[in-house]
């Protein structure tokens, strides 16, 4: 199995998202699992691919060239996609994928997570899209989006396709367990 991981470049404020991310590298050597990521050297992407490597594991980048040159590019990969595009990235990065999870991140590992979650909304992919939920990091988030199905600008069903989980075993095991859901019927229906 293949499990895309989006995180930030940064570190974060607290120990607790660098522990995060060496035990979700600790937790995909366990089960073999092979890590796909941006590719970078750097922040939690950084920490995640070398504890990964560290324990024996196998981690695949994708990088644009423009951040390839600005050498944030980690040079020790077991395997590296250098792309021209952030949307090359993305796509590649789907492709290679069996699942995704969220470590906390910014506005890139949001927009990136969105859109994946967004294509199984549509019925692009039938993969699981998770949020390793550090310390209550994504629990406003997770509380907005509860908001607006409340007030009906996101389905339940499309709500529910997240798995949200603390813990990168537990995560891994709903993982497992995951039956796609039926794309929404609406998306079917014929402009009249």
């Amino acid at each position: 199995m293949k499990i895309c991981v989006f995180c930030g470049s940064n570190a974060g404020a607290r120990d607790d998202y660098a522990n995060a991310a060496r035990a979700l590298a600790a937790t995909f050597v366990r089960n073999d699992v092979s890590l796909v990521y941006g590719g970078g050297s750097v922040g939690l992407m950084g920490i995640l691919a070398d504890e990964v490597l560290r324990l024996g594991g196998r981690a695949t980048g994708v990088i644009p060239r423009t951040l390839w040159a600005r050498e944030v590019g980690h040079r020790a990969l077991t395997e590296l996609h250098i792309v021209d595009t952030m949307h090359e990235r993305k796509q590649l990065m789907a492709d290679l994928s069996d699942a995704f999870i969220a470590l906390p991140g910014g506005l890139g590992t949001l927009e990136e997570i969105f859109e994946i979650w967004t294509w199984a909304q549509l019925g692009v992919h039938a993969k699981p899209v998770g949020f390793l939920d550090v310390g209550g990091y994504y629990a406003p988030l997770m509380a907005f989006l509860d908001r607006a199905v409340d007030e009906q600008f996101v389905r339940e069903e499309t709500r529910r396709i997240a798995i949200v989980e603390s813990e990168p075993e537990r995560l891994l095991h709903r993982f497992k367990e995951y039956r796609p859901p039926a794309v929404a019927k609406w998306i079917d229906r014929e402009e009249t």
